[in-house]
């Protein structure tokens, strides 16, 4: 068989092969991790993806550059939370729908998936909801006058008003976007390569407008918490979490899981089961 040239070459980034490789392999690692390890680096990842979403708010609040540019910006701030994820390492739950890979394949089983998602959800939630309170306690959103408040509360009208299909539909390309940044991220060798790696599918989908589950866990109760009582709906916050969270599982175990492993590993499965 022949050798890729860059396979012996440590500069150059992991082929897309050898990252499908990798992503199914830390898929069986992340499913054999003991429940507390999970939930402490889950609790983690929340809080991170939280400070991202805030910076994120502070950046657009006021902005007079432009509707694109700002969200572009905005964006930029956001990838803190995902940088912080990546290189600091957390658990984060829209990423590990990439154990998807290892699923298909046979190597884990559903309830190891169900299990792992479980808590990385709950942690996730944990990390987003103490970050919530801390910022609150902080009065962050007394900055600029009152301003980064207000920008909250809007930030959350907003997501609480969407229709469960938009919703939905948000849901699904944001997580490809996030899950592609997982992927490529895991063809880095350096600190360097993944934060490169992270930065343009994140700074896209919060530019685009599109809908992250976890970070929502942030923004929805930030913004109610802010708000005068009924402008953000309980109803409205829980329609825009249940549709998104879903969307997230379609858009990273579909379009990004699914894709890769029909790609590079389905002969996995068939050397696995010679019946297929």
């Amino acid at each position: 068989m022949q050798i890729d040239d860059r396979e012996s070459n440590t500069a150059d980034a992991y082929t897309p092969h050898e990252i499908a490789a990798k992503v199914e392999r830390q898929g069986v690692a992340k499913a054999r991790t003991d429940g507390l390890t999970l939930l402490v680096l889950a609790v983690l990842a929340g809080a991170f993806v939280s400070l991202g979403a805030l910076f994120f708010t502070v950046i657009v609040t006021e902005s007079s550059l432009g509707f694109g540019v700002t969200r572009m910006l905005g964006g930029l701030g956001f990838c803190l939370g995902l940088v912080l994820v990546v290189v600091a390492g957390a658990e984060l739950f829209t990423g590990n729908n990439l154990l998807a890979m290892a699923w298909a394949t046979g190597l884990i089983r559903t309830g190891d998936v169900l299990r792992n998602w479980l808590i990385v959800y709950v942690g996730n939630v944990v990390g987003c909801l103490g970050t919530v309170v801390l910022v609150l306690w902080g009065d962050v959103a007394s900055l600029g006058g009152g301003a980064v408040g207000a920008t909250a509360v809007g930030i959350a009208v907003a997501k609480a008003g969407l229709a469960p299909g938009e919703a939905f539909a948000r849901g699904v390309l944001c997580n490809a976007l996030v899950c592609l940044a997982a992927w490529l991220a895991m063809g880095g060798r350096s600190v360097t390569d993944r934060i490169l790696a992270v930065l343009f599918p994140i700074t896209a989908f919060v530019a685009i407008g599109l809908e992250h589950s976890i970070a929502n866990w942030f923004f929805l109760p930030f913004g109610y918490a802010l708000a005068p009582q009924g402008a953000v709906p309980v109803a409205g916050i829980a329609a825009n979490i249940v549709a998104v969270t879903a969307g997230n599982i379609a858009g990273g175990t579909l379009l990004v899981a699914g894709v890769y492993w029909i790609a590079y590993l389905r002969e996995g499965r068939r050397r696995r089961d010679p019946s297929g």
